[in-house]
């Protein structure tokens, strides 16, 4: 930035501000709005700057990349449903670390001059390895949530062999480039270490079962983040250093929270279906008696409780029923009946899904309750209503040692008075295996779309 004038160093300093202020908005879903817009207006300050003092060489070809950029992330970003949002932070995420990769290649050919620092070259390889990591494991996340191949683990013989070999690869052509850099070809060597880094990222993927993929999202956000700072690094950009940091460490930190709240290692999560272990079990279809019954029971048991939990999943969002649900939550209030809902930090495809979802149909912030304070509040429910979430209500975490699920943190609805479950269907959740609250006495399934079903419930409780 040494050739950077002063008053543009202040502006990328503006920039870096609003990506601090950024994260810390989106921290809460009340802020979350404005977070986002502040993050905007400084990634649009800090892309636009560089054309009022750099001396930009193909001017026309940037200009029209970004323009194209816009426009596809402009009508992606409107058209995109609730349910595909995990799908396109993955095309994001991934697109980012491909950027940062195809940059860090461009400069590599700088970077093998002489009087080059040794810590450049080392931040050149990393970028080029991790981005490429990044962008072939996003590609494969996206393509397992948005099923264009199968959401369990891809196994063949001899996959963690053909891992270790591509680390230990990748590991050995990047030493190469920072030891050699006379003797090895700059653009040629940087493209296999690309090509090799790909192969790691798909290699580290293909493992992870569909449960897992939002975790693994997460991850390799964190990557991104970090390729983008070393990027920043190497061509001396203090707002992409700032930025990459922000998104790696915010990344890493998720990720863990995520992966505790699975009660689960990352570790685990990335590797465990090599030793047998999967979050995604056989899916079959129960045939053992459950109590079912029709909007209009229901209705009267909603109607006479006192003490009402929702617990929203991630069918809610497939039925686009969040509006229909804050109507009924909105006339069981007006009644005297208090009603929270109950958030698991990891119902839906991504962190902060049902924040989100819930948030467009414009239920007030306080009704909504991270798992951690309104867990101990089930006991005191008359009735427990899930819509469209199973395993994060799935007693099996709790009793069943060998589950795929056993360990991670539930909401306990199992100690609700009475719980009312809407289901489309009796297949198991996103875990692939058999829920045992459906078939305890004080459950009563509500079968059929949950939209439908919803205002056909609504319209009961009105009639009472």
């Amino acid at each position: 930035m040494s050739g950077t004038p002063v008053w543009a160093q202040l502006t990328y300093l503006f920039a870096a501000v609003c990506f601090i202020l950024a994260l810390k908005g989106l921290s809460s879903p009340r802020h979350a709005r404005q977070g986002n817009l502040v993050g905007a207006v400084g990634a649009v300050v800090a892309c636009v700057i560089v054309f009022f003092y750099a001396d930009l060489r193909h001017i026309v070809p940037i200009v029209v990349a970004v323009a194209v950029g816009t426009i596809g992330g402009f009508v992606g970003a409107r058209r995109v449903q609730m349910t595909q949002m995990p799908q396109l932070v993955a095309l994001f995420n991934g697109v980012g670390g491909g950027a940062a990769a195809l940059v860090a290649l461009l400069e590599l050919s700088d970077a093998h001059g002489p009087g080059v620092a040794r810590f450049t070259l080392v931040a050149t390889a990393f970028t080029i390895v991790v981005g490429a990591v990044s962008f072939a494991g996003s590609m494969v996340t996206f393509a397992k949530l948005q099923e264009l191949m199968t959401s369990r683990p891809v196994l063949f013989p001899g996959l963690p062999v053909v891992f270790g070999a591509s680390l230990l690869i990748a590991l050995a052509l990047a030493v190469l480039t920072v030891v050699e850099p006379g003797s090895w070809p700059a653009v040629g060597g940087g493209v296999l270490l690309a090509v090799v880094g790909l192969a790691v990222g798909l290699l580290l993927v293909l493992p992870v079962g569909g449960a897992d993929v939002p975790i693994v999202i997460s991850l390799l956000n964190a990557f991104t983040g970090l390729t983008v700072a070393a990027g920043g690094y190497v061509l001396g950009n203090t707002v992409l250093l700032v930025g990459g940091t922000l998104v790696g460490a915010s990344g890493t930190f998720l990720t863990k929270l995520m992966a505790s709240a699975m009660g689960r290692s990352v570790l685990n999560i990335l590797f465990g279906a090599l030793k047998g272990g999967s979050t995604l079990g056989a899916g079959e279809v129960s045939d053992r008696p459950v109590r079912s019954a029709g909007p209009e029971d229901m209705a009267i048991l909603l109607n006479y409780a006192s003490r009402v939990i929702v617990v929203p999943g991630y069918g809610l969002a497939v039925a686009q029923a969040q509006h229909t649900l804050r109507e009924l939550v909105d006339l069981l209030g007006e009644r005297g009946i208090v009603v929270d809902y109950a958030i698991h930090p990891v119902a839906g495809r991504m962190p902060g899904h049902m924040n989100v979802l819930l948030a467009e149909a414009q239920v007030p912030y306080e009704q909504l309750k991270e798992m951690e304070h309104i867990n101990g509040e089930f006991k005191q429910a008359d009735v427990v209503l899930v819509v469209g979430a199973n395993d994060v209500v799935n007693p099996a975490a709790k009793t069943t040692p060998g589950a795929p699920i056993y360990g991670m943190p539930i909401l306990n609805a199992d100690e609700a008075k009475q719980v009312i479950f809407l289901k489309r269907s009796m297949r198991p959740g996103f875990a692939g295996i058999e829920n045992e609250l459906l078939y305890d006495p004080r459950t009563t399934l509500l079968f059929g779309d949950a939209k439908e079903t919803l205002g056909k419930l609504l319209s009961a409780v009105k009639a009472l």
